[in-house]
């Protein structure tokens, strides 16, 4: 890349630390050059609020903010979710925010005609993956500054330290200066105390979880729900239909007074190293699990098992910023032909931090009371010494010529 024809540049901004100081640098280490802000709304609710003025203060020609919430949820979410794909408990939180956001970036580049696109990712974390391969995908001779990767500062202290010494508004200091990513699916949390995996993190603290309440602040009665499913896609709540990114926000709220979805976790990231972070994701939690015991009675035993098999590879690929390739559509075009006849309706109890099944219904449930009751039946138990023979033949064999 050469600086001199570095006129123009998209950066994704979210407000935070990285992303605020990235502006004036950019300014000051290529050639004074135009910085567009791209805000992607996935919904962080308030931390879009004041963005367009901090970014235009801090430098910035222009904000957009980009409406992606349905996009995300339909798009993104909702086939990771009936792929019940999950990174080591991890629910992607993060992971499958970025595709989306990047995408929506490149589109902002191309009718700007930048000259290049900036991102505030760091070199040891996954987003700098998850952003650039998107953008190589759908514009794949762009350049890609990652100020990470070039400049001096080494710490989140020394970011500080720019920030106030070029009057970069921030809204965290060093006292709490967790590193966030928040959307409507999670909120993530890593850095000072939890760098040291013998500290308890600090759920009953005040202002830690911003999400939910620990599960020994959650109500001492359980709360029931109902969720409906039409071919793996939740379609209502409680008896009322909603969008899924509606029943998404009303269980993160039922789940969070409940204490669901809090997991502390070190995690594998795609750079080598592990990390640890503390993740909320209440309503996630339960639309898995809901969709978990759907399946259950949808699936037959072969095509769920393979599907637990692919799950893990398409977790992988989603943790691994390869949403846009050839594989994981193939694996989506897998998922959605397995979920063609996951229809019907889930009860859960909700109780401090736990999910109880309490029911599941749907029209095309392969269980049967009638052939695997206790009780008398039509079905033929003598048919099962001939299966027996059968099945156990091959080891029958091995013994015998061992035997010899």
């Amino acid at each position: 890349m050469n600086k001199e024809n570095i006129k123009k540049v998209v950066l994704a901004y979210s407000g935070g630390l990285d992303t605020s100081i990235i502006i004036p640098w950019l300014k000051e280490n290529y050639n004074n050059c135009e910085v567009i802000a791209v805000s992607g709304n996935v919904g962080q609710a308030d931390e879009l609020e004041c963005l367009e003025d901090k970014a235009l203060k801090t430098g910035a020609s222009k904000l957009y903010v980009l409406d992606l919430n349905d996009d995300y949820v339909d798009n993104y979410i909702i086939p990771t979710m009936k792929a019940g794909a999950v990174y080591e408990e991890y629910l992607l939180g993060t992971s499958h925010a970025r595709p989306c956001i990047a995408k929506a970036l490149v589109d902002v580049a191309i009718k700007e005609g930048a000259d290049a696109i900036c991102h505030g990712c760091t070199g040891k974390g996954n987003d700098q993956v998850r952003f650039e391969l998107t953008i190589k995908a759908f514009a794949p001779n762009m350049p890609i500054i990652a100020p990470w990767r070039e400049w001096d500062i080494k710490s989140r202290e020394e970011e500080i330290e720019y920030a106030e010494a070029h009057n970069v508004p921030l809204k965290i200091n060093r006292e709490t200066n967790y590193s966030k990513d928040k959307n409507l699916w999670h909120l993530s949390h890593e850095g000072m105390d939890l760098e040291d995996t013998g500290n308890e993190p600090q759920y009953e603290k005040e202002g830690f979880l911003e999400m939910g309440i620990s599960p020994l602040q959650a109500p001492d009665k359980p709360t029931y729900i109902e969720l409906e499913f039409e071919q793996g896609i939740p379609t209502a709540l409680n008896g009322e239909k909603m969008s899924a990114k509606n029943i998404i926000l009303k269980l993160n709220e039922i789940g969070g007074a409940n204490g669901i979805g809090i997991i502390d976790i070190v995690e594998n990231r795609l750079v080598g190293m592990k990390c640890r972070g503390v993740y909320e994701t209440p309503g996630g939690t339960i639309l898995y699990k809901a969709h978990s015991v759907l399946e259950q009675i949808c699936l037959d035993k072969y095509t769920m098992h393979e599907k637990q098999r692919l799950s893990v590879t398409f977790a992988e690929l989603v943790y691994n910023g390869q949403w846009f390739t050839p594989l994981r559509e193939a694996l989506s075009a897998f998922v959605d032909k397995t979920q063609e006849k996951v229809t019907g309706k889930v009860r859960l109890k909700l109780y401090k931090g736990n999910m109880i099944n309490a029911g599941v219904w749907s029209p095309y449930s392969l269980y049967s009371e009638e052939i695997a009751t206790f009780g008398e039946s039509d079905y033929n138990q003598q048919d099962a010494e001939g299966f027996i023979q059968l099945f156990g033949l091959p080891i029958k064999v091995q013994a015998m010529v061992e035997g010899k």
